[in-house]
């Protein structure tokens, strides 16, 4: 599963923040560190209103548009967060929100674009990003089945193939409650649209994550900030970068556990296996010459002896030598 930590724009346009999340990021095993590219102006109309978590974090004194702009970074910061990113060696990520960022989007040189879920009825942004050859992340919160196809049908009708296209399922409340997750629709997805597939999760804490890893899905992105305290849109729905370390351990402790989808005996159960197996043994003596039987030969530990698994074969053999009760048989 790669994991995605989406730092958005939990920044506060403060370029020392957002090194010191991707550099934290690097030290995890995590393999996306991603931002937002977007042009308030651009996005949103000067009069929109805040979405209803937005107001809850911020307050209503000012209009999306301007809660937008605080927080937007430009080209310039975006090269430098990028270029620290690989310095860090930790791959670098945006999403864009428009036509105008996009454009930018592309003098980044960044082979991966994730389109937003608020994005996926932009037509004339899907149909630019479409003639270009790129590997695309769609999220796909609010989304009905039929404007994911439609998003699909579009983004491949230029020079992006199918197999390069991962769809994310979502619900983009901030939190997301957990009846709302609804996890196994990921399986659909999959099977209906035969592509790899993730999840972009806005739940508190890790335990969605945990199960995400444990369904074996193919993506996973997941909000993180420095301090949930922070002011800002996203903050309070985001995990705490100290947890991340926590939450990655426990990832690795699960993708261990699922393993392989093969019968693998460990090197630890063939030694244990000479002392828990059994072998042939002598439940009497028996004398050389004598015809091996059911009353005269059984199965004790330890099994470094003829495996027990020969019993029906010796059966009815001729020894060739003379055992004692309880010594191993051999032929």
């Amino acid at each position: 599963m790669k994991i995605i930590a989406e730092i958005g724009v939990n920044h506060n346009s403060s370029i020392k923040i957002a090194k010191k999340l991707i550099l934290e990021c690097s030290k995890t095993g995590i393999d996306f560190v991603k931002f937002q590219m977007f042009d308030s102006s651009e996005t949103v109309t000067n009069w929109s209103k805040k979405a209803d978590y937005q107001s809850k974090n911020l307050g209503d004194n000012i209009s999306q548009q301007k809660m937008l702009k605080k927080y937007q970074l430009n080209f310039k910061n975006l090269k430098t967060l990028r270029d620290y990113s690989k310095k860090k060696n930790i791959n670098f990520l945006v999403s864009v929100f428009d036509i105008k960022s996009f454009k930018k989007f592309l003098k980044l040189n960044l082979k991966i674009l994730k389109i937003p879920s608020g994005e996926i009825i932009n037509y004339p942004l899907l149909k630019m990003i479409s003639k270009h050859n790129l590997t695309v992340i769609l999220s796909t919160g609010m989304a009905s089945e039929n404007e994911i196809r439609n998003a699909v049908k579009i983004l491949t009708s230029g020079k992006i193939k199918k197999n390069k296209i991962t769809i994310l399922h979502c619900n983009t409340d901030y939190p997301t409650r957990f009846n709302e997750v609804n996890l196994r629709y990921i399986e659909r997805l999959k099977k209906k649209f035969n592509t790899t597939t993730g999840y972009s999760d806005h739940t508190k804490g890790i335990l969605v994550p945990l199960v995400c890893a444990s369904r074996e899905v193919d993506f996973l992105e997941k909000h993180i900030t420095l301090n949930n305290k922070l002011e800002g849109p996203d903050h309070k729905a985001s995990l705490e970068i100290k947890n991340i370390t926590s939450m990655m351990r426990k990832i690795r402790d699960i993708k261990s556990i699922l393993g392989l989808r093969e019968k693998i005996i460990n090197r630890s159960e063939i030694n244990n296996a000479k002392y828990v197996r059994k072998s042939l043994i002598a439940k009497k003596n028996i004398k050389k010459g004598e015809k091996f039987s059911i009353d005269n030969i059984g199965l004790k530990r330890p099994g470094y002896g003829i495996s027990g698994k020969y019993y029906f074969k010796i059966l009815k053999k001729i020894s060739k030598y003379n055992f004692k009760k309880d010594e191993l048989i051999k032929i």
